[in-house]
């Protein structure tokens, strides 16, 4: 994460600590695997034998920099950050469509002036214009259609009427997320499987670069399934320090404000 300037540091954390005191092992100046190796080869190599399991995101530095230092350690992909994948995918598309509402609506305003007429812009049943249909479904395709209200579920039915592809695409991305309430690991992979073969079948190609990435990590992805354990409390974490720093008014003194994280947290 960046404290200030855009200078970017990377924090090694310790599940147990739980957000206090011991949780912060390690804050390393930079990103790169060199950098991070460096710092935690000075831990012994007794302690750095006893770490069995880290959660990291598909970042390659990162993966390259567990492997050298804690070589007894399972490397857990993060399901948010997997999950993540599709779900970024889904709003693209949701975006690529307002553009194109966008783009139409500013060559309908260009022609009616042109025809000295005034334009009147498509209004849809429940009162939205397609632009701003596509603005406002944005957290409903973010979520699952039993947590959607009267109103949402609406919105879903002339959304998914009118832009039949981000009906398709919702439901591929739900298809993903699902795979995850799986606690077998050998379905899960079989799951996996079936997802990035059904994206090639149905030649979904806002989702080709998710299926690769998620059949390059694979075996990381799948050691999720294993224990279940996730990056939260790291993420947790980061909050917490983006908090203190907001507190602080930002940073000023860059190695007087990580002495005082030290203090509180290491």
């Amino acid at each position: 994460m960046s404290l200030s300037q855009g200078e970017l540091y990377t924090f090694v954390t310790n599940k147990s600590g739980k957000g206090k005191q011991g949780t912060m092992v390690a804050c390393i100046k930079g990103t790169t695997s060199k950098d991070i190796i460096g710092v935690l080869e000075k831990l012994s190599i007794e302690k750095r034998s006893q770490v069995k399991e880290v959660t990291l995101d598909m970042a390659k530095n990162m993966e390259a920099a567990v492997k050298g230092v804690f070589t007894n350690a399972t490397l857990v992909t993060d399901r948010f950050h997997v999950v993540k994948l599709p779900m970024e995918a889904l709003q693209h598309i949701r975006v690529k469509l307002r553009w194109e509402e966008l783009d139409k609506e500013n060559e309908a305003i260009k022609q009616a002036r042109e025809s000295n007429q005034k334009y009147e812009a498509e209004v849809l049943e429940n009162g939205d214009t397609p632009k701003q249909l596509l603005a406002r479904c944005r957290y409903i395709l973010a979520k699952k259609e039993a947590d959607w209200t009267a109103n949402q579920k609406q919105r879903a039915e002339i959304l998914f009427t009118k832009y039949p592809q981000l009906k398709t695409a919702y439901h591929q991305t739900l298809a993903f997320r699902n795979i995850y309430e799986d606690n077998n690991i050998t379905s899960a992979k079989t799951r996996f499987t079936n997802w990035i073969n059904d994206v090639i079948e149905k030649e979904l190609k806002e989702f080709y670069t998710v299926a690769n990435t998620v059949k390059y990590n694979m075996d990381n992805i799948l050691n999720f399934f294993i224990h279940r354990h996730t990056n939260a409390n790291a993420e947790s974490f980061n909050s917490k320090i983006k908090l203190f720093r907001a507190n602080q008014r930002g940073v000023v003194d860059t190695k007087f404000f990580l002495f005082r994280l030290y203090k509180l947290f290491a």
